[in-house]
């Protein structure tokens, strides 16, 4: 919301010198946030010029310039040569001129310069160029804005350019405050200066009985049980004359609220429509035919609105029609059948209250947000509509020369008085946290409007029309700590309740991000969309379509689909960081994937109403439309490992880092594991595992193939790894591990097997290790030989072992005897033998 300080000013008392800066911050005291300062932006000399004459002089361009002579005045040097392109003025009219000196917006210096053969000595202001408006075809000839003064007089003052406003930021529950009456109200409020309250004189001292023009409310199928309009005043305004100007002092204030001028009648409505925070709309009252009906639209039923465009309708849209049918969309925007124009003679002003949440629906069924719906989606005051009525009335008799009819139209509904909220003593210290007497809780609570009556235990407290956001004790308290300051407030840390903390998966998932960060990956957290082809290629082991969910309004077109894979995301990231010339990659994603199960339809069937506790069954079946989220953890190397560097060359990044960085997400998570070779479609075969955990598949880790590589725009080997981390943390949960440390030193010993080609390394070690149990601690693959010296089809792998005892040293000859007994099962399953 922009405020015009001297706008300000004629409804409350604003020292002279207050700053705007002042200003801001008092009304940050009260709430609202500071946003900006808007001024006109220039700097005089800006004086009024009278032209004595010009001479037409076509140039070879094509255009014609006007030499002309122009007096500014005796102190300003008199008479004064100018160059203008401009030919929309005469000998004798009073213009704006920015002598050498001046700044305009933009910044633009004006100097005497030469150009067309003369030395143009100033120049004669358009109203864009001075800040006032859009219109560019010609200069400003004060004759149009109905102002006569003196050759020589000061334009900044004449015309309001040196006015300021401030800009604050409105929150949503409190409407009231899109008004220069509502941000008055609160000026005052936080300054104690004296407020006068442009709204008195509501419509409950007017006769009820409609009369005059005929207005008709005819709601069919309310939302919410409330009728779509309450309040519908309609005054006729006669003989006004379109084209009469806008006063200066409406224009420059409406510009500085940052509404355009559009013609005497429109800027009538948009003023009173700052002024009140009341949403006016004007009918040329000859194009209506009949009356006017409130209604809701029929399915399909069209409308052609001001902006041009030809809407159609929803049987949930507010519309006002007359016999012709729909000639407004009800708060939102009007017709263009009916809009005031230049040939408009009669007006009909409409001054309406109507519900909040039919006029947000419509406003964003339609994407057709305005002035007025940001008003009335937010509430206005319900009994402003016919102040706001008269005012526009008396705007258009002063300023149009109309004749405003004495008969009052419309449809007045009677607006219900608010219930009282009950108010115990002592809440509001108890709630805020500050010892407030019950005098300041109640001069509080009258200040801004409310009625405050004393009651055994408490109060009774009606609050003000015009604040629809006060409606129970706890609102009432936030406006006690508003008024009375924030700054009374003390800062307290809570106290956490004991047994209270991370759960142990929290504290997993942490653990694990811990060890990923510390062992040099990054974390890129991204959105959790794809595509169908990523979701089967990297969601599935064999690439096949698996089911997936798909999203009404995705935030991409072209990656609708819930993923079921991180893989997708990591390759999108490491391909941005590729294209920036970071190629050396280490990263990570710890997220949720999606999962549906085969044959069941996920989605909300149906939307339960807002403002309602569901119930358990609803909630049930919420819940069953929500797919499988299982939380898993990926990582993506690519590029080096270690730089190059003197003495040391670049080491590329291979399957033996991705299994590292799959033992550390183990060793964080406290689980054993074991890979088992595997194929998926997008790795490489033959350099693929499935990562085991106490005989339970919990993922992946391989590389990429070279295919899937290129595709991502990746050059080089890419190494990934997915694991699902709930599962991990599950596993380690149900493990129970209780195990002495022995003070007794290791004995080692190496093996070298020979075993077929086809013989896994990991299924050799496990042998290994339950026949040298339980002195066997730990194997570990050292070597993995297939060269000469060894029979065709076979291959030898050496092993490191470590034995320990836990009551003794062991000698060499009990190590070489539980070598021996994971040797001959080794033999016996693979027919394993000891290279020599």
């Amino acid at each position: 919301m922009r405020v015009p300080l001297s706008w300000l000013r004629e409804y409350v008392d604003v020292p002279a010198d207050a700053t705007p800066e002042d200003v801001l911050a008092a009304l940050v005291s009260v709430g609202f946030e500071e946003e900006d300062v808007h001024r006109f932006e220039l700097s005089g000399p800006i004086v009024v010029g009278e032209v004595k004459e010009f001479t037409p002089e076509p140039q070879s361009n094509g255009k014609t310039i006007r030499w002309c002579q122009v007096d500014v005045g005796a102190e300003n040097g008199g008479v004064r040569g100018i160059v203008c392109g401009a030919g929309n003025f005469f000998e004798g009219d009073k213009v704006v001129v920015t002598l050498p000196g001046s700044v305009l917006p933009g910044p633009f210096p004006i100097a005497a310069r030469k150009t067309y053969g003369h030395v143009s000595d100033g120049m004669i202001a358009s109203a864009k160029e001075l800040g006032l408006g859009s219109e560019h075809s010609g200069i400003l000839r004060l004759v149009d804005l109905g102002v006569d003064a003196p050759v020589g007089t000061d334009a900044i003052a004449l015309l309001g350019l040196d006015d300021i406003a401030v800009e604050i930021n409105v929150t949503p529950d409190r409407g009231y405050a899109l008004s220069l009456r509502g941000v008055a109200r609160e000026y005052s409020h936080a300054t104690g200066a004296d407020f006068r309250d442009p709204g008195l004189g509501h419509a409950e001292a007017v006769s009820r009985t409609p009369a005059g023009f005929p207005v008709t409310v005819a709601d069919q199928a309310p939302i919410r049980g409330r009728d779509g309009a309450t309040e519908f005043v309609a005054r006729i305004v006669r003989d006004v004359d379109p084209s009469r100007p806008t006063p200066p002092w409406m224009i420059t204030r409406l510009s500085l609220a940052g509404i355009r001028s559009l013609g005497v009648l429109i800027d009538i409505t948009n003023y009173v429509m700052l002024e009140l925070g009341q949403p006016i709309h004007g009918y040329d009252l000859d194009r209506l035919q009949g009356g006017i009906t409130v209604r809701r639209a029929e399915a399909g039923e069209k409308l052609e609105t001001l902006d041009g465009q030809v809407r159609t309708l929803s049987a949930e849209d507010l519309l006002i029609t007359d016999e012709s049918g729909p000639i407004g969309l009800a708060g939102v925007m009007g017709g263009g059948p009916t809009e005031m124009s230049d040939a408009t003679r009669n007006v009909l002003i409409e001054a309406a209250t109507f519900d909040q949440v039919s006029i947000a629906r419509t406003a964003r069924r339609h994407k057709l947000p305005s002035e007025a719906s940001r008003r009335f989606e937010r509430g206005v005051d319900p009994l402003v509509p016919y102040v706001a009525a008269e005012r526009v009335a008396s705007l258009m008799v002063e300023l149009a020369g109309g004749t405003l009819d004495t008969e009052l139209g419309g449809s007045l509904g009677s607006t219900s008085r608010r219930e009282a909220i009950a108010l115990p003593s002592g809440f509001v210290p108890g709630l805020i946290g500050v010892a407030y007497t019950d005098e300041e809780i109640v001069s509080a609570l009258r200040l801004i409007g409310c009625t405050v009556e004393e009651h055994e235990g408490g109060w009774s407290v009606t609050a003000p029309s015009w604040r629809h956001d006060l409606s129970d004790k706890w609102t009432l308290a936030e406006e006690v700590a508003r008024i009375e300051g924030y700054d009374r407030i003390p800062s307290v840390l809570p106290t956490p309740p004991s047994g209270r903390g991370l759960t142990s998966a929290q504290q997993g998932r942490r653990r694990v991000a811990n060890a990923l960060a510390s062992a040099g990956f990054v974390e890129t957290p991204s959105f959790p969309f794809t595509t169908e082809e990523q979701n089967a290629l990297h969601g599935s082991p064999s690439g096949e379509k698996l089911p997936g969910v798909k999203l009404a309004n995705p935030l991409d077109g072209l990656a609708p689909f819930l993923r079921r894979s991180l893989i997708p995301a990591l390759l999108q990231v490491a391909h941005r960081n590729v294209s920036r010339g970071i190629v050396d990659l280490a990263l990570f994603e710890s997220g949720t994937v999606f999962l549906p199960k085969p044959g069941v339809q996920y989605g909300t069937p149906s939307v339960p109403p807002l403002a309602v506790r569901p119930d358990a069954a609803t909630l049930t079946a919420l819940d069953a439309s929500i797919p499988p989220q299982r939380r898993h953890v990926a990582v993506l190397l690519t590029g080096h490992t270690v730089a190059k560097q003197p003495g040391q060359p670049a080491v590329a990044a291979d399957l033996t880092d991705a299994v590292d960085a799959v033992r550390v997400l183990a060793a964080a998570a406290g689980l054993d594991i074991e890979l088992v070779q595997a194929q998926r479609a997008a790795l490489h075969p033959g350099r693929t595992a499935r990562v085991l955990a106490s005989g339970t598949d919990i993922g992946y880790v391989g590389e990429l193939l070279p295919a899937v590589s290129a595709a991502a725009d990746l050059p080089g080997r890419v190494l990934v790894a997915e694991l699902d981390l709930d599962a991990m943390l599950e596993l380690a949960q149900s493990r129970v591990v209780a195990a002495s440390l022995s003070g007794f030193p290791a004995a080692t010993q190496d093996v070298s097997l020979t075993v077929p080609r086809d013989v896994a390394a990991g299924d050799v070690r496990r042998a290994l290790i339950e026949g040298g149990s339980p002195l066997l601690e730990g194997a570990r693959l050292v070597d993995d030989y297939r060269g000469a010296g060894l029979a065709e089809g076979s291959k030898s792998l050496t092993f490191a072992l470590r034995f320990r005892a836990d009551d003794r040293t062991l000698t060499s000859a009990e190590a070489t005897d539980a070598k021996l007994a994971g040797v001959a099962v080794a033999a016996e399953r693979f027919g394993a033998a000891i290279r020599d």
